[in-house]
């Protein structure tokens, strides 16, 4: 027996996922971003490439916390939601049978109801291949468009998102799964006998239910989380089924993966299944010169001011006032910021003996570059190492990086028996749990 990773893409509604430059690049396709075209090309080639899932990113306001406005993020190309992924969705379910779908959705910021209904519907019509990426919201910006003046402390929008996701599982298990009859000679559509309120009250929420939307076919949506502090990890061992981490080298990436599936077993639960999957980028070359040369080009498209202004939203703090060094970022940035991000941060300077400064100044995550061959090669190891489960891999040049990532690691993946060459399961969750084939 063998284990098999997983793959996510990562998505964002525009041009710009986590590069502060690619836009720019001449295979970015920028003539269709408002319409369902690049969506759902983008799906399709995802499920030729089996991946398990692809999920958007997103956010309730645009980024306005560097200089107090959102001018140079916009002007720039910064990394913003042009369109609600939510309406982007049901166009990529379309044109996909296996492909997993997955949304951002803050328990900040919606009621439980409406989340519920909301992808209950889409569970539904994708036939059970919808996933929520949970997130606690990390801007001020996003507070105020829902009329607050910043974001709750960091433990209270955990403990919010706890008792959120337990009104959730109440209304999702509304219906059983055989209510529906259908029988017209009897005159019975709907076994009501089958359906139950939720009755659910809490400290923030209360909903009585039932749910209108029927039971999906795989329950409820597979449940993404991205938190790595303390308080985030236990919120995944308790919910996850996907966590996604920023990766700051092997060693820490091992110890990670070891303390969660500690806390997930501790939970209860199978720490299979809750797989973790660092956050890459890759530039593939035919050559490691040519990939090498590709990465250079796209770094050198990147405006400086862009990649202080991303780095500002990640970390919580304006980068353009007088703020030079980790702990002052600690001091000013209150309730913002993502916990993950400063982590990394942190790691960086630690690790390439750079200061602060400098590393605020760099362009992207560390990127994968080279042929198909070493790209896997790295992959394999960090798989096989036990450092992690698979990856979410994020585009450079959209769509260009998955399309290559697709048509040229893909295949290197599956040659060496390390990914899926069909889709197993019927659901996302039952493609989630396929990991591992017999092997000859």
């Amino acid at each position: 027996m063998r284990r098999e990773m997983h793959l996510v893409a990562y998505l964002k509604t525009g041009p710009t996922a986590n590069h502060a430059g690619a836009w720019r690049h001449p295979e970015s396709v920028l003539n269709d971003l408002l319409s369902p075209a690049p969506y759902e090309h983008i799906a399709r080639v995802l499920e030729a490439g089996c991946f398990d899932a692809c999920f958007f990113a997103d956010g309730l306001g645009l980024h306005d916390l560097y200089k107090g406005g959102f001018q140079t993020r916009l002007k720039l190309g910064g990394q913003n939601s042009l369109l609600d992924p939510l309406a982007v969705l049901p166009y990529m379910a379309r044109v996909t049978s296996h492909l997993g779908l997955g949304a951002t959705l803050s328990t900040t910021f919606h009621h439980p109801y409406l989340v519920a209904r909301w992808l209950g519907s889409l569970d539904l019509l994708s036939g059970g291949r919808i996933a929520w990426n949970v997130v606690t919201s990390t801007r001020n910006e996003e507070a105020r468009n829902f009329g607050g003046v910043e974001l709750p402390p960091r433990e209270a929008r955990y403990d919010k998102a706890d008792e959120f996701l337990e009104a959730c599982m109440a209304l999702w298990n509304c219906w059983e799964d055989d209510s529906f009859i259908l029988d017209k000679q009897d005159g019975v559509l709907i076994d009501a006998s089958k359906v139950k309120y939720a009755d659910f009250e809490g400290q923030w929420f209360k909903t009585r239910g039932p749910l209108s939307i029927p039971r999906s076919p795989q329950g409820n949506p597979v449940i993404m989380q991205a938190g790595a502090s303390d308080r985030g990890r236990a919120f995944a061992a308790r919910w996850a089924e996907l966590v996604f981490v920023n990766p700051f080298g092997k060693a820490d990436m091992i110890a990670f993966r070891d303390d969660l599936r500690g806390r997930v077993s501790e939970r209860g639960r199978n720490p299979d299944n809750c797989a973790v999957l660092p956050f890459i980028t890759v530039v593939v070359g035919e050559t490691e010169s040519i990939a090498r040369e590709k990465a250079d080009y796209l770094n050198s498209l990147a405006d400086p001011e862009l990649v202080l202004a991303t780095n500002s939203s990640f970390i919580g703090v304006d980068l353009s006032s007088n703020v030079d060094s980790v702990e002052k970022v600690n001091e000013g940035r209150g309730t913002q910021g993502m916990q993950g991000s400063l982590d990394r941060l942190d790691s960086i300077i630690r690790n390439k003996g750079i200061d602060f400064k400098e590393a605020i100044r760099q362009s992207t995550p560390d990127m994968i570059v080279g042929t198909p061959e070493s790209i896997t090669d790295q992959l394999q190891d960090l798989f096989e190492s036990g450092a992690c489960d698979g990856f979410v891999v994020s585009p450079l040049v959209f769509p260009a990086s998955l399309e290559q990532f697709c048509r040229a690691v893909v295949p290197e993946l599956q040659r060496r028996g390390l990914f899926r060459k069909t889709y197993a399961g019927r659901t996302l969750r039952d493609n989630l749990r396929h990991v591992c084939q017999d092997r000859e």
